[in-house]
């Protein structure tokens, strides 16, 4: 009773059903009077007429059905036709039934108000007598569309039951096509029914389809097994060269397409109901659902031998299925990618592309067996989450094969690979720990070792331009496998956890860097002192290269479209806007920290230096210049006794700074260093004393002859770099007459401070130039011109 409770629900469900027709009874016009009680008692008489008062003639609704919905249709059909050759008519009735909507409407409120007149309660009395007959009128066609539902259910149950023998027939006399096309045929009845509501009828269906899909694909997988097995199919060691096609290779391959080209047939009749041994072990939560349409048929059946070989090799208690060596199953998955693609291409993708299967059946077999390996490495890595060495060799394996899958398999990058089991939140986040571990360590290791602070290619002067440090190399070599590692992440937001991770490892080295550097501060003239320095320098280089690369780039444009706070947090508006536009990096902050760091270094190291070469210069500061003779009364000049010891020490420092400092840095020290000593010349010797024609030649032969030369090494004009010193020998060297001129003019300018544009006139700054004095002001002029012992002595003599 229950189950026939069941039916009628779905029958009364089919009512709503879009494919249901619309139950009309079309009477003739002419029948259908004005009164209300000839209206139903032309209906009972017409029902009475057709069907009689024996219920057996029920079995006639559905004719009588039909006959009304021809009728009904042929009376569409006329009103359409009279709707363009008779429009007045036709819309005339149309305003007339509209108006009498309106007057029923009007009637029933008045009625309700109590403003009824005589009339209208006449035609509700009327309306009240007719009520009886037209709720049986209603019933009984009620009954009518019940019918109605219960045929069209039944038909669909005989439709089941037609196609359900007529596969079987076609398989017992072997026309699997035949088989094929009443399962297409069953495939879309239950399309069909999917919004009907008739969840039992459509259940039986389903299962009915899948009851013949199964037996159909076991009987087309059972002869395709028997084909491959004479094709020698799995190929699970390298294919030997190309063997003597048998007597009947034509045969064989005949009725591989006629498999194939079926099973892809079948699969497309019934997409839904693909279930094979590949998929039978549980998943485990870890992987992902894989991407794309499900395994092409054939692909699956060709997959089985290889999924139990896969199985029995790498789970349970055997020896091969080892946690610590992943590598056996990737490299065992990796070898049949390779043996099979060969026969792959050559028998199976050109029945695909006869077939119109736009899919690369060497693409499918990888798809297949990476799921095997999906499903193996999410398993074995939630197993190793507390065992950093043998995750760290699984992520490593991982990273291979996913490596070789791309590059020598040529696996599409639209379809996913392994690493995206390794961004499973467990998995990543201790991927992160483990490497940061190890990064420190080490770190730790690289600063203690012997050779931390020497360079590997120092013998090489062509690959030694940087003279990084070994312990500085490691660590950005360090850097470098780390980046290797997740580039290829699918994730920008996991790529910009390793950097993340990468930044906070370059600050903690340069924090160890600067405290070693605290350590040799009290001797920055030494080796290691300038191995640290060439260490930051080289890690500044490297970070500043990063920052142009193309994937930092793209890196950097994903911390600002995720709006990343690790990298981002403390920035502006104005800093992440220059990050949006690429006019800044993400190494920035580390970038001006390094910066710093080698600037404070640097100037310890120059101090230091010019501390010395100061102490050296003592005697020559301290020279007798206002008594030296005149280079006329020498037959050669020579440089200063006194200036030796300077010089010296400058030459050595000079060797000394070239041979341990890398090429830009010791640009750097070398400018510094002129710099500093250009200064100290200038305050300590030439305004320190007062000097003769004798001393003024001296000083400049001392300085343009042997001073000067010493930078000559590393640039064209080394004088520039000692502007002070170059033109206050320029002064303290004019004749006499020259230089009471100049000492008149610059005098005059102070006094009168006007301006000496007139014709034949000189401005002080024009009278400079053309002596070639371009850094001294007019008052350091003065002052050097006042040093000249003659200019004073021809003074007092005035």
């Amino acid at each position: 009773m229950a189950a026939g409770t069941e039916v009628e629900i779905e029958v009364s469900k089919l009512k709503d059903h879009p494919s249901n027709p619309v139950y009309t009874t079309s009477l003739d016009s002419e029948s259908f009077s004005t009164d209300a009680e000839d209206q139903q008692d032309y209906v009972v008489k017409y029902l009475e007429k057709e069907l009689g008062s024996d219920l057996k003639s029920l079995k006639n609704v559905g004719d009588l059905l039909e006959k009304l919905r021809e009728e009904n249709n042929v009376l569409e059909g006329q009103v359409l036709t009279v709707s363009s050759s008779v429009p007045p008519k036709v819309s005339e009735a149309l305003s007339t039934a509209a108006d009498a909507g309106c007057s029923l409407v009007d009637l029933l409120q008045r009625e309700k108000y109590g403003t009824c007149t005589l009339d209208d309660y006449s035609v509700l009395k009327y309306l009240q007598g007719a009520q009886p007959w037209m709720d049986n009128l209603g019933q009984m066609l009620n009954q009518v569309d019940t019918i109605g539902r219960h045929m069209k259910y039944l038909r669909c149950l005989q439709r089941i039951e037609e196609l359900s023998a007529a596969v079987q027939q076609c398989l017992m006399t072997s026309s699997v096509w035949e088989a094929i096309r009443a399962v297409d045929s069953m495939a879309v009845l239950d399309t069909g029914l999917n919004q009907s509501g008739c969840f039992h009828l459509q259940d039986f269906l389903q299962e009915t389809l899948h009851f013949w899909h199964k037996i159909i694909k076991d009987r087309l997988a059972s002869d395709f097994e028997k084909v491959l097995t004479q094709l020698q199919w799995p190929i699970v060691t390298p294919p030997t060269q190309s063997l003597t096609p048998t007597a009947n290779h034509q045969e064989i391959n005949s009725q591989l397409e006629l498999l194939v080209t079926q099973l892809l047939a079948l699969q497309t009749s019934y997409p839904s109901g693909l279930f094979t041994e590949l998929h039978q072990q549980p998943v485990s939560s870890v992987a992902p659902p894989s991407k794309g349409p499900p395994l092409c048929l054939p692909i699956q059946i060709m997959l089985l031998p290889l999924s139990r070989r896969f199985r029995y090799h790498f789970y349970g208690n055997r020896q091969t299925n080892s946690l610590s060596k992943p590598e056996w199953y990737l490299t065992q998955v990796l070898m049949w990618m390779s043996n099979s693609s060969t026969f792959m291409e050559e028998k199976i993708q050109p029945i695909l592309e006869r077939a119109g299967v736009t899919t690369s059946a060497r693409v499918e077999l990888c798809r297949g067996l990476l799921s095997l390996v999906q499903e193996k490495v999410a398993s074995d890595a939630s197993r190793l989450l507390y065992d950093d060495m043998l995750f760290c060799h699984l992520v490593e394996e991982v990273l291979q094969f996913e490596k070789e899958l791309r590059c020598n398999q040529s696996y599409p990058a639209v379809l996913p690979g392994l690493l995206h089991l390794l961004l499973e939140d467990a998995i990543l986040q201790k991927w992160l720990t483990v490497e940061k571990k190890m990064a420190v360590e080490k770190m730790d290791s690289m600063l203690s070792a012997e050779g931390a602070w020497s360079s590997q290619y120092k013998d090489i002067s062509d690959m030694d331009e940087l003279k990084a440090p070994d312990c500085a190399e490691t660590f950005m070599t360090l850097l470098q496998v780390i980046t290797e590692r997740y580039r290829t992440l699918p994730c920008p937001s996991a790529q910009l956890k390793f950097l993340g991770l990468q930044r906070e490892l370059v600050d903690d080295f340069r924090i160890r860097l600067t405290q070693v550097m605290k350590e040799e501060s009290r001797c920055p003239l030494g080796v290691r002192y300038c191995a640290i320095l060439n260490a930051v320098n080289y890690i500044y280089t490297i970070l500043g290269d990063w920052g142009d690369n193309v994937f930092f780039l793209q890196l950097q444009q994903s911390a600002v479209s995720l709006g990343e706070e690790m990298l981002l947090g403390g920035l502006g508006v104005m800093d992440v806007g220059r990050l949006a536009s690429l006019e800044g990096s993400l190494f920035e902050g580390l970038l001006a920290l390094l910066d710093r760091l080698k600037g404070d270094m640097m100037g310890r190291l120059l101090e230091w230096t010019m501390r010395e070469i100061a102490e050296k210069a003592k005697p020559y500061c301290q020279d007798r210049w206002l008594s030296l003779p005149s280079q006329y009364d020498l037959s050669t000049m020579s440089l200063s006794s006194s200036a030796c010891p300077m010089m010296l020490c400058v030459r050595d420092r000079l060797l000394n700074l070239h041979q341990v400092l890398s090429l830009s840095l010791f640009q750097l020290a070398w400018q510094g260093l002129a710099e500093r000593l250009d200064n100290f010349l200038y305050q300590d010797v030439i305004l320190s004393n007062h000097f003769s024609d004798g001393g003024a030649a001296q000083l400049q032969f001392d300085m343009t002859r042997n001073l000067f030369p010493l930078f000559g090494h590393y640039c064209k004009r080394p004088e520039n770099f000692f502007k002070h010193v170059k033109e206050a020998c320029i002064i303290l060297s004019l004749n006499l007459g020259s230089a009471i001129l100049l000492r008149n003019l610059l005098k005059e300018s102070e006094e009168e401070m006007r301006d000496w544009a007139g014709a034949g006139d000189l401005s002080p700054q024009s009278a400079l130039h053309e002596l070639g004095v371009y850094c001294l002001a007019s008052c350091d002029v003065l002052i050097l011109l006042n040093l000249r012992a003659w200019i004073n002595t021809k003074k007092e003599n005035v």
